[in-house]
């Protein structure tokens, strides 16, 4: 049994030595993809980013921004303005609301700050646990594993993870790879779905990563949704 499980590590230790070089060489030092200024816009622009891409947050966010850029003028701005900036967004009247509500929150019960723990930024109304862990990988450099589409169908592809679900694919991943890491490989995942494996442009038979790790697969690779 122990042979087994010793056997398992290593092929893991193989595999995750595998994807971290290549996401190296590729993308060694990956920016942040949404623009911000300070840990609140990140706040904000996480939370904007649901269900609507990043490139179309980025495009809205400057003016929204340069009207509010903190807790106390984003409440004070009022959830009717809040919308018509971010309006094209999808789910927007929700995100208005819950802008306004978490940024009332924040100046009220935190000082005007973002919380730094995962407890008190998932209280806040549209956080849930990824958007709570971008902010603390991101904002505050706390090892976090967030998990959003692209990882979920990568972590399946790679054999990772059994993609049960999001929490679960989290798991395995920091199982996985070494929490020094987490921060960045979060971000590589995500550049590297956009460009090479992404939802239709790779069937897990496609891209580097799925070549090298499964030469053999030759029928397309299922993945779960998330």
């Amino acid at each position: 049994m122990s042979n087994k499980v010793n056997e398992q590590d290593i092929k893991k230790y193989k595999k995750a030595t595998l994807i971290m070089d290549t996401l190296n060489e590729l993308y060694p030092d990956p920016p942040i993809p949404l623009s911000h200024n300070n840990d609140f816009t990140l706040l904000v622009a996480v939370v904007l980013s649901a269900q609507s891409t990043d490139k179309k947050v980025n495009e809205l966010t400057p003016e929204l921004f340069k009207k509010a850029s903190d807790a106390n003028s984003m409440f004070n701005l009022g959830e009717d303005s809040i919308y018509k900036l971010i309006k094209e967004l999808g789910l927007s009247k929700q995100k208005a609301r819950y802008l306004h509500e978490l940024s009332r929150i924040i100046g009220q019960k935190f000082s005007s700050k973002v919380p730094s723990n995962f407890k008190d930024l998932e209280s806040l109304p549209g956080v849930g646990h990824k958007t709570a862990s971008v902010v603390m990988a991101q904002a505050f450099g706390i090892p976090s594993f967030p998990v959003d589409t692209h990882i979920h169908r990568l972590s399946q592809r790679w054999g990772l993870t059994n993609g049960k679900n999001v929490l679960q694919t989290e798991r395995d991943l920091k199982s996985i790879f070494p929490e020094s890491k987490w921060n960045k490989l979060h971000l590589q995942f995500i550049y590297y779905g956009r460009e090479f494996c992404s939802a239709k442009g790779c069937d897990g038979c496609v891209c580097r990563i799925c070549k090298q790790l499964y030469p053999k697969r030759k029928e397309k690779f299922i993945h779960k949704k998330a």
